[in-house]
């Protein structure tokens, strides 16, 4: 497996961000570590920094619509 392109380097403001938006829009932790160039812990970690919640919220799952 490669090495993520953020490995090892400080969070920053905008993806902090990122990460909060992913997390309301239910995206696997999974998926966000791709987005943000981060490991699927490295994403678990900050958001447990962050106060933010990786739990799946009352909606669908990421990438199913209604129709």
């Amino acid at each position: 497996m490669s090495t993520p392109k953020n490995n090892g380097k400080a969070w920053t403001p905008s993806q902090n961000q990122a990460l909060k938006t992913l997390a309301k829009g239910n995206t696997p932790t999974r998926v966000m570590g791709l987005k943000l160039g981060r490991t699927p812990d490295s994403v678990q970690g900050q958001a447990h920094k962050l106060g933010v919640s990786l739990k799946p919220t009352n909606q669908s799952p990421y990438g199913t619509k209604k129709k």
